[in-house]
């Protein structure tokens, strides 16, 4: 399976750009987008994935996509702020909270997409929201100048609301996006992992975390080729091991991470990066099956699953393709030594 996003064809927005605006005027816009989907969906079942996702082609952001359902956000009229702990960038552009109760307006466009890929394949369908802790991160606060303890669990609740909506859409999977585990460690045990817990409370699916050190745009590449300390894993992945999610995704393949981290995930589902999202480059299916086996070592056969390491949505739709085959061609050669 895929993180969750692929990139969106040119004609929907501009390619290899993360916020990119949409190309299509807002009366054609939910039409153009359905179309996307469908395209997303034939790619993965071409390449012979197991669980595939709408390729995330009605956000133009992994976190706005959601705040657009949230009364009292503006995703339009952008702030500035430090993100991600200025990690890749001082500052980047951020939603603004303009009220101190936000409310969950109603179902996103991304329930929508769930219940027509739900229509398009009897495969399980992966859906993806992002984390409390990230969304808490992405907010430019100009109501109340809460902590990001406070906001992640107040949105927490609105993300669990918008989960169940996509489990009664016909999702098999609830993955919610985590970079924040990685750079704001400290915080994943103090308030992290339970802002976690409440987004996933009641969900009557398997649930997911993916943490991995960004997309693949330039800025996230320099800071991993100049980045000497590769720890971060060691400190949230136990936090996580303890929490009741079924799943964790995390990056390898891009990273310099020890594969064996996995080890810190017993009794966990690994989804394990071992596709670079960073590059045009396609992995032949040999690296991809070396990088799995080496993860055997770690982690039960029946509890590892081949994933990329984040999303695609920076790629070229040639290079998506290409990776998305190598990548079940890869796990089908450890399969075969079964």
């Amino acid at each position: 399976m895929i993180v969750g996003s692929l990139p969106k064809p040119s004609w929907l927005a501009a390619p290899g750009m993360l916020y990119a605006p949409w190309r299509v005027e807002q009366e054609g816009l939910a039409e153009a987008q359905r179309d996307a989907i469908q395209l997303a969906v034939a790619d993965q079942l071409s390449a012979g994935l197991d669980v595939v996702t709408d390729g995330e082609q009605c956000r133009r952001h992994y976190v706005w996509g959601f705040l657009d359902a949230i009364e009292g956000v503006d995703t339009k009229n952008l702030a500035v702020k430090t993100t991600r702990g200025g990690r890749f960038r001082k500052e980047s552009p951020a939603a603004r909270l303009l009220t101190e109760t936000p409310a969950y307006k109603g179902a996103s466009r991304s329930v929508d997409a769930i219940k027509m890929v739900r229509q398009m394949t009897e495969l399980p369908v992966k859906a993806t929201l992002p984390g409390p802790m990230t969304v808490a991160d992405s907010l430019a606060d100009e109501a109340g100048q809460r902590s990001r303890a406070e906001l992640a669990m107040r949105f927490a609740d609105l993300l669990n609301r918008e989960a169940r909506a996509m489990v009664a859409a016909g999702a098999s999977i609830v993955q919610f996006d985590e970079p924040c585990f990685n750079i704001y460690v400290d915080e994943v045990g103090d308030w992290g992992v339970a802002a976690l817990e409440r987004a996933i409370d009641g969900l009557e699916v398997k649930t997911a975390v993916h943490i991995c050190y960004g997309y693949g745009a330039e800025e996230v590449a320099a800071w991993k080729a100049n980045n000497r300390d590769w720890s971060h894993y060691e400190i949230s992945l136990p936090l996580v091991a303890r929490t009741s999610i079924d799943q964790v995704s995390i990056e390898t393949a891009a990273s310099k991470v020890d594969v064996g981290v996995v080890e810190l995930l017993a009794g966990k589902d690994v989804l394990l990066g071992v596709i670079d999202v960073g590059t045009e480059t396609v992995e032949p299916p040999v690296l991809v099956a070396d990088r799995l086996r080496a993860a055997l070592a770690y982690v039960p056969r029946d509890r590892l699953f081949a994933s990329t390491d984040c999303g695609l949505v920076m790629r070229s739709r040639a290079a998506a393709r290409g990776k998305m085959r190598s990548l079940a061609e890869g796990a089908a050669i450890v399969n075969a030594e079964a």
